[in-house]
C-alpha cells in the first residue's frame, strides 16, 4: 500500500486537474488556467520549508517567530528546467543571525521537498528578523 495516492486527469490541451485526498488542484503547463508545474513546484517548496522553518524555530528556542514569509524566486533554462531556487524569509521575531542560520540548517533537515530535491536545486535561503 502507498502512502500518497494522486490521480491527475487532462481531457485535452495543457491543462490538469490533480486529485489530493479531498483537495483538487489545477496546473497548467502554460500557465493560462492555473500555475504551472515549475511554480507549483517552487510554491510546495515553500510552503514546505515554511512549517519546518517554524519547527525549527521551535527547536532553537523560539516558540513565537509572530509572521513568518518566504518570497521565493527561481531561475529556468532556455529548457524551461529549474535551474536555481532562492528563498527570502521575512520573521516578525526580533532573532540574530546566527540563531536564524541554526533555523535554516534545522528547517533544511525538516522540510521533506528540500530533502527531496537534487542537491543543485536546494534553495538559497537569506533571513530578515524584525522584518514587519
Amino acid at each position: 500500500m502507498s502512502d500518497i495516492e494522486t490521480s491527475t486527469v487532462s481531457e485535452e490541451g495543457f491543462t490538469s486537474t490533480s486529485e489530493v485526498g479531498d483537495f483538487e488542484l489545477t496546473i497548467d503547463a502554460l500557465g493560462e488556467d492555473g500555475p504551472d508545474p515549475n511554480s507549483v513546484l517552487v510554491a510546495d517548496y515553500a510552503s514546505c520549508f515554511l512549517p519546518a522553518f517554524r519547527v525549527g524555530g521551535q527547536q532553537r528556542g523560539h516558540d513565537d517567530l509572530g509572521r513568518v514569509q518566504i518570497d521565493a524566486e527561481a531561475t529556468l533554462d532556455d529548457d524551461d528546467d529549474l535551474t536555481g531556487i532562492s528563498f527570502d524569509i521575512y520573521v516578525e521575531a526580533d532573532v540574530d543571525d546566527d540563531t536564524l542560520a541554526d533555523i535554516v540548517e534545522r528547517a533544511e533537515g525538516i522540510c521533506h521537498v528540500h530533502t527531496a530535491l537534487r542537491e543543485g536545486l536546494h534553495a538559497d535561503v537569506t533571513t530578515h528578523a524584525n522584518a514587519f
